[in-house]
This record gives structure tokens, C-alpha cells and sequence, in this order.
């Protein structure tokens, strides 16, 4: 149930900073919904292959450059949803990455501990 309270919320999140972003390009809420599982996927399949492969850099900067793999998990979605999800840079996935990532702590942290 957690699981996907969190997909609801990465979508929800997905729509909003399209909003702020001009970047940033979701056609639809059920776009929104297919990249937040899409980038579900990423996260249990690829994430620690690349946390395991880049564990020295990310020792080094004090856990930093998981933004950085965060951003790659994101342009992977971008290349696998196609036109219906698109960022234009990778900077821009960069800031996406650390908003999301500061939304979903903060939600943790008060709401989903409650459920």
C-alpha cells in the first residue's frame, strides 16, 4: 500500500514541477502515473547497481552524487516513456531529482508514517 501511496505522490509531483518547469513536459496525469512506475522500476532494478558502482565518488562527496544517480534514474525514464515524458537537460533532471527527493522525505517523514 505504501508502495503505491508513493507512485500516487511521484505522479502528483510529476504534474506539479512540469508546471514550474518549462523543461520539464508530462502529456497527462496517466503519463504522469506510467513514469512514476517506470522510474519505480529504475530505482529497485538500476539504482544499486549504479550506488554500488559509483559507492567511492559518493563516499567522497558525503552522499551528494546520489542526486546525480537520482537524475540519471530520471532521464532513463525520459528515454523510455518516449514523447509523453520528456526533460530537456540534464541539469534540469538534476533539480528535479533534489525536489523530489526533499518532497518525499518531507512526506515520509509526516504523512506516511501516520498511514
Amino acid at each position: 500500500m505504501g508502495w503505491l501511496i508513493s507512485v500516487l505522490i511521484n505522479a502528483v509531483l510529476f504534474i506539479a514541477l512540469a508546471g514550474y518547469f518549462p523543461g520539464l513536459h508530462v502529456d497527462s496525469f496517466l503519463a504522469a502515473i506510467t513514469a512514476s512506475l517506470v522510474l519505480s522500476v529504475l530505482n529497485v532494478l538500476v539504482k544499486p547497481v549504479l550506488v554500488i558502482l559509483t559507492l567511492p565518488i559518493t563516499m567522497i562527496s558525503l552522499g551528494l552524487f546520489l542526486f546525480v544517480i537520482n537524475a540519471v534514474t530520471l532521464l532513463m525514464t525520459d528515454s523510455i516513456m518516449g514523447r509523453s515524458f520528456e526533460i530537456e537537460s540534464f541539469g534540469l533532471a538534476l533539480i528535479i531529482a533534489i525536489a523530489m527527493s526533499v518532497v518525499n522525505m518531507v512526506l515520509q517523514v509526516t504523512v506516511l508514517r501516520k498511514v
